[in-house]
């Protein structure tokens, strides 16, 4: 083979993960891998996700790849690194790339890898696959879009490689390269029905401070309708999952792109339940109905904090009333609402804390998942806060989830705080559906019948405890957790 094509997140050998269990492929090496097999590569992939770490070592010294390419994340980077010494110990090149490397070339480079592709990885390995062949880590300079170390020890970054400007050309993700109806058969089991991802688009030109554009900068690329919509009847005849998750940053960023997508769906009789992600401002009546019309059933927004201060303070640029307007307006038209909410951004007081509890209590979202700000190196956010992070523990100990801030409120605070916050928007949802005052909510919320139908929504309504966005994993934690 000219390359392995592998990731390190191992579904089973994360606790957390099992809990959840709603696996999706690993789009961004099967992208790599579908282009490189066009261009004539002789490509393999290997697939973590329902795999063990003894699995991927053995599979390693059987195979004896000379190239291996590890697709690199916050959640996945402790995996990685210990799958990049295992290969070097076996004779690999070792290739790194995603959105963790990019801001710790030197770090990753010094824990055992040999390159670091940053940005998009297709063109790049094109070129890197058959210069590694022929003249291995000598005269690296010219290739765009890399790190190394060079033979003085030299940390080497080269100029960035343009990002690719035609997406339709672009094959297909490279799924009969792993085991699609694994994936399916989990989440029948699981949660009843099956689900494939897909994504018609790279980039997000929002600026949210505490976002990382590291692979596909601040731009918005599109595949064409027609490609987009063909890809989707093809996912149909072949596997013909119960739903879609559309990993798009922003689906639907582009109105008259979402309008001709829909119509090229009904011209080829294809109509998936999906869930997606939007935003408020990209939101209107006729735009919602349209979502509807193709089967949308749930959307997540990143409502993030009901502060507008805060809001602003992250370069949001959306406002409160119009999440809550927009919230409202999708549940009209029965699609679920989903939201995103950040705790803990620099600046933000115990007041800010009780905006976001009202704005949830108004909106009333179908399900919410909180996390506390963590700053990603290289975001705005990052560098704001750069003197007061806090890492415990060496830099291959931990991720930048990890990272704490100093001179905010403490992890145990942040924990008591959407304790609280659930159980209040809850207990909330329980006055409104049942018409009980909340005169004395302490007392309302100890009673047993009332307790009882928290619960009960909880279990409901926050049916995933987590969720897999941009890679990484969004906790909640549930009223029935309370004591």
């Amino acid at each position: 083979m000219d390359i392995l094509l592998t990731h390190g997140y191992f579904l089973y050998e994360d606790p957390h993960e099992r809990q959840i269990m709603k696996p999706y492929p690993p789009l961004g090496i099967l992208y790599i891998s579908s282009f490189l097999k066009k261009l004539g590569f002789d490509v393999a992939v290997f697939d973590t996700t329902f795999q063990t770490m003894a699995a991927f070592e053995a599979y390693i010294q059987q195979e004896h790849p000379s190239l291996v390419g590890i697709y690199t994340n916050m959640m996945t980077k402790r995996a990685v690194l210990q799958m990049t010494r295992f290969c070097k110990q076996h004779g690999c090149t070792v290739i790194l790339g995603g959105p963790d490397p990019a801001y710790y070339a030197e770090d990753y480079l010094r824990h055992g890898a040999d390159i670091i592709v940053v940005g998009e990885g297709e063109m790049t390995l094109a070129e890197l696959i058959p210069h590694i062949a022929q003249k291995g880590m000598t005269g690296l300079d010219h290739i765009q879009g890399i790190v190394f170390i060079n033979g003085a020890d030299k940390v080497i970054e080269t100029l960035p490689r343009p990002l690719m400007p035609d997406l339709s050309q672009h094959p297909w993700a490279d799924r009969e390269a792993i085991d699609i109806p694994e994936y399916m058969r989990i989440w029948k089991e699981h949660h009843g029905k099956s689900s494939i991802s897909v994504i018609h688009a790279r980039g997000c030109p929002y600026t949210c401070t505490w976002c990382s554009h590291s692979v596909f900068g601040n731009t918005h690329r599109r595949r064409t309708p027609d490609d987009a919509a063909d890809e989707l009847l093809w996912i149909k005849e072949r596997y013909n999952p119960d739903l879609i998750w559309y990993a798009d940053d922003v689906f639907g960023i582009n109105h008259r792109w979402l309008l001709a997508y829909h119509e090229a769906l009904k011209k080829r009789g294809v109509k998936i339940p999906f869930e997606c992600i939007s935003r408020a401002d990209r939101l209107n009546d006729d735009i919602v109905q349209v979502l509807a019309e193709m089967g949308c059933y749930r959307l997540w927004n990143g409502s993030e904090s009901g502060s507008q201060r805060i809001l602003d303070a992250m370069q949001r640029k959306v406002k409160v009333e119009d999440v809550q307007a927009k919230t409202h307006l999708l549940q009209r038209h029965g699609i679920e609402t989903g939201m995103f909410i950040m705790l803990g951004y620099k600046g933000e007081t115990v007041q800010d804390l009780i905006d976001t509890v009202e704005h949830l209590k108004i909106c009333n979202p179908d399900i919410f998942l909180t996390t506390v700000a963590y700053p990603i190196k290289g975001t705005p956010y990052y560098a704001e806060v750069e003197t007061d992070v806090l890492r415990s523990g060496t830099w291959a100990d931990n991720a930048d989830r990890d990272l704490t801030v100093a001179g905010r409120y403490s992890r145990r605070f942040y924990s008591f705080a959407t304790r609280w916050m659930v159980s209040e928007v809850a207990l909330n949802r329980a006055r409104v559906q049942n018409n009980v005052p909340l005169k004395r909510r302490a007392k309302l919320w100890l009673n047993t019948k009332i307790g009882r139908v928290g619960m009960m929504l909880t279990q409901h309504e926050h049916e995933i405890s987590g969720q897999r966005v941009h890679g990484d994993t969004v906790p909640v934690i549930p009223i029935h957790e309370i004591s």
